[in-house]
């Protein structure tokens, strides 16, 4: 283990910590519930401004994928190798689990009621409880904002500092609008930590829908890797 432990896996461990520290911290303070919609859009806001903030703090050093479904994305790209990838994803799970053990420790000690019943985590209940409608929420979103992902650090794109920004207000935009389907995970890291610290604590819901979480995002953002190469090298 000691050869993972190099700036880039520390730095994308850190960032997903962060991710779901603060993201899947701001959905268990305010709640996820479709009658109060400032809880949408404060997660939505959480979970954006965390990338902006990791973007422009370790983007220079990991690129901040903080995410698989990115790093499989950059990877069929040929944007990094496969030893890479792993190094990634195995950081990226990592920082989830250590960010929601933050967050059971957090909210623990300090007594404050969950309001979400599993540590932000997701689930199929805006959908009614439909795998297939699930999957196809995840996949289409996680579709988006891989995309938009590609395109803005293409070589070819020239939105040069901004780029950070424009990610990050993507992710509030699908998170605005998934919330009140799945939760939004569009990451299967994101999803996976805070379903296991559920289910230590006897909710074992999380894991029973986490599939969902994993196969969608990984393929939605497969979907968008195919298809910018074929956009981007039309001819």
């Amino acid at each position: 283990m000691k050869k993972y432990l190099d700036q880039k896996f520390l730095a994308e461990l850190i960032g997903t910590m962060t991710l779901v520290v603060s993201g899947c911290g701001t959905a268990m303070l305010v709640g996820c519930d479709a009658a109060s919609g400032s809880g949408y859009l404060l997660t939505a806001l959480a979970f954006g401004l965390s990338i902006v903030a990791m973007a422009y703090s370790i983007g220079n050093i990991s690129g901040c994928h903080i995410n698989p479904a990115v790093s499989l994305a950059v990877w069929l790209s040929g944007g990094m190798s496969k030893d890479d990838f792993i190094k990634y994803v195995i950081a990226q799970c990592c920082g989830a689990l250590l960010g929601a053990i933050c967050l059971a420790i957090i909210f623990g000690a300090g007594g404050v009621t969950d309001m979400t019943g599993g540590f932000g985590s997701n689930g199929l209940a805006g959908v009614n409880g439909n795998f297939f409608a699930g999957l196809i929420v995840e996949i289409v979103l996680t579709f988006i904002f891989v995309i938009n992902i590609l395109g803005v650090t293409s070589s070819k794109a020239g939105h040069g500092s901004f780029g950070g920004l424009i990610i990050g207000l993507t992710l509030v935009g699908v998170h605005i609008l998934g919330i009140g389907l799945t939760g939004t995970s569009v990451n299967p890291a994101r999803s996976l930590g805070p379903a296991i610290v559920a289910a230590f604590t006897g909710n074992f819901d999380p894991l029973i829908t986490l599939w969902v979480f994993i196969v969608g995002p990984l393929a939605g953002a497969a979907l968008a890797a195919i298809c910018y190469k074929k956009l981007e090298n039309w001819k």
